[in-house]
């Protein structure tokens, strides 16, 4: 189960890459120092999620998801389970699942990068994602489309930081 201590001191460590970033581990402080109940989804102000920023052996590409339910491209990752020892271990988890590539791995420890944004469906009450995100490794490119994609990707990293101004191009941006 997550520490939510342990998981505040990790994002008070992350140095922010630009303004937008910083607002969010403002944001993301905030909501920790409320809400102890900080990663279960039932939680409708928010919940904090873990993603994956899944690069190629090269380091030259990403893989991105086009999410079902948001029909538009992300990064892997999702909801913390129950069983989730760390946030790490959630992001590891949804990456190998999305991908259904087992050999995934981390190519660090620390947080890569953390946004936040609201999330509206109909099938739940308008809430806000605390994502908190981290840099990992894929040794294979060949991926399995699960039942949450529309499809997979391998993007080039420098088209990806040329093409979004939006969280994806930062996460390329640290990276090019």
């Amino acid at each position: 189960m997550l520490d939510p201590q342990n998981c505040a001191q990790a994002i008070a460590a992350h140095t922010p890459f630009n303004p937008t970033e910083a607002e969010s581990i403002t944001a993301t402080l905030a909501f920790l120092a409320k809400h102890h109940r900080c990663w279960q989804r039932d939680n409708y102000v928010g919940h904090l999620t873990a993603s994956a920023w899944v690069v190629n052996a090269a380091k030259s590409h990403v893989l991105l998801t086009h999410h079902r339910k948001f029909n538009c491209w992300l990064q892997l990752g999702g909801h913390v389970d129950e069983g989730d020892e760390s946030l790490l271990a959630a992001a590891l988890r949804e990456a190998r699942e999305e991908s259904g590539i087992p050999a995934i791995e981390p190519l660090q420890a620390t947080i890569f990068d953390i946004g936040h944004h609201p999330i509206t469906t109909a099938k739940e009450p308008p809430h806000v994602h605390y994502d908190i995100r981290y840099l990992l490794v894929a040794t294979t490119m060949d991926f399995v489309v699960s039942e949450e994609s529309n499809d997979l990707a391998w993007v080039p990293l420098a088209e990806v930081a040329i093409s979004s101004s939006t969280a994806l191009g930062r996460m390329a941006d640290k990276l090019c």
